[in-house]
């Protein structure tokens, strides 16, 4: 009789379970794992499946009617915009401000904080696509507003996004490359690189934003999720992972 019971309490909790999708911009990988984990600690009946890419493509994806129920953008400006054609039901509002460094392998020969003569000495630069990954259109800046664009361009690897950026070098196919402050914290990334974090003022800041879609609009676990993100234990881990937290 107690082994029925718990297997019709097991049904129960199971038919409960809703699954929450989330679009989130490639710099949060870590940080918002960690985050999910915690969510699901707290609120065992919902799972959470994250799923990672530039916040240009997310948008485009979301216009196209992708099932996700949460978008968090590495740009504010993605935000509103998908909220301002309908896309998105609360109001635009930032979870974090992230940085951007310029981040190389140990063995490479070269030291980030030599910047920005190291550009120079670099044969090739991994740099996010910057038509659709806010990294990149920063990292665009910098090398605009320091005169150096022009002549560095031909040494540019671009990436789709921050995590296949931050693989060109890991991997050796670039010698540096722009990657946000929270993959090159992460433990796998100090083991082998080292970084220098860009003064702020060579770019805009990179306030990140995030929103329930009109698809999870009717959902109570996509809400929980939403709310979850502001909360206190939250924030202390994107802190962990160099975010500035509103």
């Amino acid at each position: 009789m107690k082994k029925l019971l718990f297997f019709l309490l097991l049904l129960s909790a199971f038919a409960k379970a809703e699954v929450i999708r989330v679009f989130a911009a490639a710099d949060l990988q870590y940080a918002l794992k960690e985050v999910t984990e915690l969510y699901e600690q707290a609120n065992p009946e919902d799972k959470v499946e994250l799923i990672f890419g530039s916040s240009g493509k997310g948008t485009a994806q979301i216009k196209s009617g992708a099932p996700y129920h949460l978008f968090f953008s590495a740009d504010m400006k993605y935000v509103e915009e998908l909220y301002r054609e309908g896309y998105i039901v609360t109001r635009p509002k930032p979870y974090a401000v992230g940085r951007l460094v310029l981040w190389t392998k140990k063995d490479s020969g070269l030291n980030p904080s030599d910047f920005p003569q190291v550009l120079m000495k670099a044969n090739k630069i991994a740099v996010a696509n910057w038509e659709h990954a806010p990294y990149g259109r920063a990292a665009k800046q910098v090398m605009e507003k320091l005169g150096l664009f022009e002549r560095l361009r031909d040494k540019l690897v671009l990436g789709e996004n921050v995590s296949q950026t931050a693989s060109f070098v890991y991997s050796g196919a670039a010698d540096i490359g722009f990657i946000p402050l929270s993959l090159a914290v992460s433990s796998n990334m100090q083991k082998v690189g080292v970084y220098y974090l860009v003064p702020e003022n060579l770019h805009e800041r990179i306030v990140q934003g995030y929103g329930v879609t009109k698809y999870g609009s009717s959902s109570k676990a996509a809400m929980r999720f939403y709310n979850f993100v502001a909360e206190p234990k939250a924030k202390q881990v994107l802190k962990k992972y160099g975010f500035e937290t509103p």
